[in-house]
């Protein structure tokens, strides 16, 4: 999924977020006003409260309700006390529960300090409604106990099911940066390979050239003239590829470094065998280049070699070589580099030191299943 389409599913998150929300309060918070209110200026006290509850609602999933907060919370405030003493109604503490859990999500600290403050100012209007009542005290504590609890809960179970839509969104969205962080240390991981190949691959050749010209400017000026020649070109060459690569431009041609890599093994007095069963798949070609070039400068810095034995198929490369050092393996961090860039396609690549001879196999299963098939 593209960072486009992820930003377009979070706005869609937001939006339905938001809609169920505001239909589940409205909806409770109608019908609680239809119930209780039994004139119209106690339903536009109440409903007062319940539209106070919206806006801080839709502030809060807009990640702006520090702007309304309090304004909202003092009418809903108001709006508990009014219908505690004035509307005698115990559902207007439907405002303020909402309102109060969304100022205390949003606390940095002190959240049960503040919690607590809230519980006594709606038990303050409980106890204020009791002073002013003639009835009933039991009666009429029973009534607002219950009920105001009772829709106070619903407020809070609202609220809160709000703010955990709210949270993974957010977390989503993090993710979403941590994934981009990531692509790019990967792409930053993959350039600098690709520059670790082109470059360490064609100073190697250019050392063993440069010390074979050495070699000849006496016994064979006109061969140490051609070897300069060539060292002049492969220089040429890398400078080409550094700029490919740097514009995102550079294509790796698995035949070009078949015969590279056999002509430089060559120049180095080892004796190379390529047996082609077949032309690798396009979709591999690259990667098997690269795994190629990696495995000839191995060759060249870390073995004795005299024989080199390089098998491609449809789906894969197998390169061999004998003198391979006896003790351990020594640390190769381009082949593992290229071994979770293999698998990253679906590919294996398996390294082998055994009996003095060295194998570096790459493979793509995938591509050898469907050409069976």
């Amino acid at each position: 999924m593209t960072s486009e389409q992820t930003e377009a599913t979070q706005g869609q998150l937001r939006t339905l977020n938001l809609n169920i929300v505001s239909a589940s309060l409205s909806a409770v918070g109608a019908l609680l006003v239809a119930i209780d209110a039994q004139t119209w200026w106690q339903a536009a006290v109440l409903g007062l409260g319940l539209i106070a509850a919206q806006v801080a609602v839709a502030r809060w999933i807009a990640g702006s309700i520090s702007r309304v907060a309090l304004p909202c919370l003092i009418v809903t405030a108001a709006v508990w006390l009014l219908g505690v003493l004035v509307v005698d109604s115990a559902t207007a503490s439907y405002g303020i529960s909402i309102v109060g859990t969304m100022v205390i999500h949003q606390l940095p600290r002190h959240r049960g300090a503040a919690a607590l403050g809230l519980i006594a100012f709606v038990a303050a209007g409980l106890a204020a409604r009791l002073l002013v009542s003639h009835g009933d005290v039991l009666g009429i504590l029973l009534e607002y106990v219950l009920v105001s609890t009772g829709v106070a809960v619903v407020g809070v179970v609202l609220t809160s099911l709000n703010q955990r839509v709210s949270s993974l969104v957010a977390e989503l969205e993090k993710a979403r940066e941590r994934e981009a962080e990531l692509a790019v240390a990967r792409e930053r991981i993959r350039f600098a390979s690709d520059l670790h190949d082109i470059q360490g691959h064609t100073l190697h050749v250019v050392k063993l050239k440069t010390a074979l010209a050495q070699k000849l400017v006496r016994t064979d000026a006109g061969r140490a003239e051609e070897e300069l020649r060539e060292i002049h070109a492969l220089v040429g060459d890398t400078i080409t590829q550094t700029k490919e690569l740097a514009y995102a431009q550079r294509r790796l041609n698995l035949s070009a470094e078949l015969e590279n890599a056999k002509n430089l093994l060559e120049a180095a007095g080892i004796d190379v065998r390529v047996d082609r069963k077949a032309e690798a798949d396009t979709r591999a070609g690259e990667l098997l280049g690269q795994v190629l070039r990696e495995t000839t400068t191995n060759i060249l810095r870390h073995a004795q070699a005299e024989q080199v034995r390089i098998t491609l198929s449809e789906s894969g490369i197998t390169i061999v070589n004998d003198g391979a050092r006896e003790d351990l393996l020594p640390e190769l961090s381009g082949l593992a580099t290229l071994r979770e860039r293999v698998a990253g396609d679906g590919g294996e690549l398996t390294v082998e030191q055994k009996d003095g001879r060295f194998l570096t196999a790459a493979a793509f299963p995938h591509l050898r299943s469907k050409t069976a098939l």
